[in-house]
């Protein structure tokens, strides 16, 4: 049935038993591409007949559909055009895993980051209606974006403005049962009573004493209870901040999804249909472990099994050494943003539960929790990925910064992340948090020097940021790991003619730089920055003065990193006849590509840097 499918226009052909045969035949087939390239199969898979439904029912380009964070949008992809460039995926100069607005007239607005969707399909909407134009304006929006500030400032401006649009709301981690509504309700109100509230604890209490049967019994009733109040406290929230609320309905029935966005579209009102969904939906290894498969590297499909042996990274660094921090000093918590397992903060939750923190997809709120915590005398230890860290800028400044509290700023992913593209790549932090007052930057070059700067963050009674790379750590094993000083840089070696400075996991290609030019027959003083802020000025003013020759090195942006503060310490110093060579990210949003190929292409392949473009 796919191969028949080149357009939004066969689809809408289509009887509703060729669409579930579609549904089947594009699941295989995200299967196959998603086991080759890697990227996020259980979200995909789970919207399948729900994106069959909308562009069946819609007219686009004209009409418009925001995709929440929009790493679901494969299927959407399949069906506007893109079905064999799929085969590309997340490769240089190939597809992207996101909406992209230079990719199709079919993707009207550019996601990556959670809670956005509203806001845009607002706006998109609000425009239509300055245009005087009819055309139906949809935003897809899963469940747990739902816990992000932004996304509920947008419900709230939609539900008052009475502006027509329709928000999809995926819920795909809720089991709810349609035909207890009744009941529902009766309990929704029973249960705000006090008296009931003070005889369901004793009725409780009674019932679990029976042997056998009687735990299972208060665990039966606790989750028949949750769903039946999850079924009316979504509709009566909504309906009353102004929405129309339909649902729930079944996700992965097409015809009963279509009615409804059909629904929707006779209404002049704000409208959200609630929709239930499966993650992971027809691949029954997704279906059980839905967060493994959530985003994930080439597999075999029969199996599940990873293609690439999984090795320790930064992430599992940073998680071994908090725990063992944390077993000393009772003081540390852990706070994370839903991102436990790829933080490395798993085992750490396990060990110590009553310390660990998961306030949903709100960053914002994550970092100013943290201030609280930390001006009152408690640790606070927060790992989120370097491009998220961006929608918490106010209270890195505001709430952290200006009161100078020790917050411990942990940016994963920092530098190129690969194939995820713009949205996700982390080249911006050190410029960004260069330009805040009071904050202490730090980068290890190693999984050794990742453990003591986090020690050492703990101690320093400060705020730091401590940013490392996805993957793993490099092939050379350092032997020399001085102890961490605030504002000193370690000299790895000595040398008279070039001064290469390096920070993070750039060092490793600053040793193999220097080899390179050592075999052209010049000596070459490497020096491991360390930190980004304070910057050991002194160490580094003196190797510059020696040699007046300097190569820096840095998987950050050119601008307002390592290369512009020691161009800044030049010319503050008023160090003249040095030559200085830079290789960053230029000014740019880095496109989807592996981390290799991308390197190459803007860093250019630094062990093979001929002496002459070094200036040596």
């Amino acid at each position: 049935m796919l191969e028949n499918i080149n357009s939004t226009q066969d689809l809408k052909k289509l009887s509703l038993e060729e669409k579930k045969e579609l549904a089947e035949d594009i699941r295989k087939y995200i299967l196959e591409i998603v086991s080759e390239n890697g990227g996020h199969l259980a979200s995909n898979l789970g919207v399948v007949e729900l994106t069959i439904a909308l562009h069946s029912s819609l007219n686009l380009p004209e009409d418009k559909i925001v995709w929440d964070v929009g790493h679901q949008t494969y299927v959407h992809k399949i069906l506007t055009g893109r079905k064999e460039k799929m085969k590309t995926l997340r490769q240089l100069g190939g597809i992207a895993g996101f909406p992209k607005t230079n990719e199709s007239e079919y993707d009207c607005f550019n996601t990556g980051h959670s809670g956005t969707s509203i806001s845009a399909a607002l706006g998109i909407a609000r425009a239509r209606d300055l245009k005087n134009q009819t055309n139906d304006v949809v935003a897809v929006i899963g469940d747990g974006a739902l816990t992000g500030g932004m996304a509920l400032e947008a419900l709230n401006d939609v539900g008052c403005s009475k502006t027509k649009m329709t928000v999809i709301l995926n819920d795909n981690e809720m089991s709810i049962s349609k035909n207890i509504g009744g009941v529902n309700l009766f309990l929704s109100k029973l249960r705000t009573r006090k008296t009931y509230t003070q005889s369901n604890i004793s009725l409780k209490k009674i019932v679990g004493k029976i042997p056998k049967i009687g735990k299972p019994t208060v665990r039966m009733v606790q989750k028949l209870k949750r769903s039946i109040k999850q079924l009316i406290i979504p509709k009566m929230f909504f309906e009353d901040i102004g929405f129309t609320y339909l649902g729930p309905v079944d996700g992965h029935d097409i015809e009963e999804l279509e009615n409804m966005i059909k629904i929707s579209k006779k209404l002049d009102v704000p409208v959200l249909i609630h929709v239930l969904t499966k993650k992971g939906k027809g691949y029954k290894i997704a279906e059980e472990n839905p967060d493994k498969y959530h985003a994930t590297g080439p597999f075999e499909i029969e199996t599940g099994k990873s293609k690439k042996e999984k090795k320790k990274d930064y992430s599992k660094a940073f998680g071994e050494k908090l725990v063992s921090l944390a077993k000393e000093n009772d003081k540390i918590v852990a706070i994370t943003a839903s991102m436990k397992d790829g933080t490395g903060l798993t085992e750490f939750a396990k060990q110590f539960p009553n310390r660990f923190f998961d306030v949903g997809i709100a960053e914002q709120h994550a970092l100013c929790m943290a201030a609280g915590m930390a001006i009152e005398g408690i640790i606070p230890v927060v790992p989120i990925y370097s491009s998220f860290y961006q929608r918490a800028y106010d209270q890195v400044i505001h709430d952290i910064a200006i009161q100078k509290l020790p917050v411990i700023m942990c940016a994963d992913r920092a530098g190129i992340v690969g194939q995820d593209g713009e949205t996700h790549q982390g080249t911006l932090d050190l410029a960004f948090f260069r330009l805040i007052p009071n904050i202490n930057i730090m980068a290890p070059k190693d999984y050794k020097e990742l453990e003591q700067m986090l020690e050492f963050a703990v101690n320093l009674k400060k705020p730091v940021v401590i940013r490392y790379p996805r993957g793993t750590q490099g092939q050379i094993e350092f032997e020399k790991h001085e102890n961490i000083e605030l504002g000193k840089a370690e000299i790895l070696q000595q040398g008279q003619e070039v001064t290469i400075i390096a920070i993070g996991k750039m060092v490793e290609k600053a040793i193999k730089l220097a080899k390179r030019i050592e075999s052209e027959g010049k000596t070459v003083e490497v020096i491991n920055a360390r930190f980004l802020k304070p910057l050991d000025k002194e160490t580094i003013k003196k190797s510059i003065e020696k040699t007046r020759n300097v190569i820096t090195i840095e998987d950050g942006t050119i601008i307002n990193g390592l290369a512009t503060a020691i161009k800044e310490l030049i010319i503050d110093e008023k160090i003249e006849g040095v030559e200085i060579k830079s290789y960053a990210y230029p000014d740019k949003f880095i496109e989807h590509g592996n981390v290799d190929e991308l390197e190459k292409l803007y860093l250019g392949d630094l062990e093979k840097v001929c002496h002459e473009e070094v200036s040596c």
